[in-house]
């Protein structure tokens, strides 16, 4: 690690929706590939949709590479994390959260969080170093947009 280096990057934005609302556009995969703000993702197939820790989702990259997302956290509407890997090997050490925190029926604080503190992997250290508070918040600014219109 440089030093200086942050390797947890997090955003946070007060959406006008139930957290019920949001948390299905962001547990139902096939959905993501339409406002997430990493411009990486080009498709994952419908049913998909996580129920709880240890289930894993395949995405289709940009590339055309897949891969497989281990779900590690997981509430029922307030919170989902999950660590990528390449299809059939572990997570490589880098982790996507999105915590919901209701504040009344019709708002929630959403917080969406980057973590690579545990990733390894020389070859992928420039990837996650651009994965900055700009990319975050167009994610959230996009799931935003989607659950409030």
């Amino acid at each position: 690690m440089r030093s200086g280096e942050n390797r947890i990057v997090s955003v946070s934005r007060v959406m006008r929706a139930s957290s019920d609302q949001i948390f299905e556009l962001i547990a139902d995969h096939a959905l993501q590939p339409a406002w997430d703000g990493n411009d990486n993702l080009a498709d994952a197939q419908p049913g998909q949709r996580v129920h709880g820790v240890g289930d894993v989702f395949t995405m289709r990259l940009t590339n055309g590479a897949l891969r497989q997302n281990h779900v590690v956290e997981f509430d029922e509407g307030r919170l989902i994390a999950w660590m990528p890997a390449e299809v059939g090997k572990t997570p490589v050490g880098h982790l996507w959260r999105w915590e919901l925190r209701p504040l009344d029926q019709a708002r929630t604080l959403v917080v969406h969080t980057y973590d690579w503190t545990k990733l390894e992997d020389p070859s992928r250290l420039e990837r996650a170093l651009s994965t900055t508070i700009d990319r975050l918040s167009a994610s959230i600014d996009r799931l935003a947009v989607r659950v409030e219109h």
